[in-house]
């Protein structure tokens, strides 16, 4: 991960519903936290999803994942979500994300991934440009002025 891209941190407990039958969280749902935290660093920039939709037809959806499992995390860990961008497309964004375990100052790595999302239009699901307004505001955000 580029040290030098601003990191957006969005923190996370660790639920029930979360685990598996073994008490860890279950391997898909690092997919999900990686979601939720993509999703609040959206409206830290500014950028509503559902407002994205009505005003410019537009939306995100993941084309593709690579995930990496260091660590389980278990019942009522406290995570730590961060989110960088790692390229900026015309029509996609790429990002890096992670999930650690923090316990007071200490911190552990338990997944990293690579999320790529394309724009899309809503009605017809064909890719589109990421509109500019929301150009503007992802490069803000890289430039850690967001």
């Amino acid at each position: 991960m580029d040290k030098s891209q601003p990191e957006f941190v969005w923190p996370i407990r660790v639920y029930y519903e979360d685990t598996d039958t073994g008490g860890v969280v279950f391997y898909a749902n690092y997919l999900k936290f990686f979601e939720r935290a993509r999703t609040e660093w959206l409206r830290h920039c500014g950028i509503g999803q559902q407002l994205l939709s009505e005003t410019h037809q537009a939306m995100f959806v993941v084309k593709s994942t690579s995930v990496d499992y260091h660590a389980p995390a278990k019942l009522d860990d406290e995570l730590k979500l961060t989110v960088v961008v790692e390229r900026l497309g015309r029509a996609s964004v790429e990002f890096v994300q992670e999930a650690w375990r923090t316990k007071g100052k200490e911190s552990m790595l338990l997944t990293s991934g690579r999320i790529r999302v394309g724009c899309v239009h809503t009605a017809s699901f064909r890719p589109m440009a990421i509109p500019n307004e929301v150009l503007d505001r992802i490069h803000k955000s890289k430039s850690g002025t967001a």
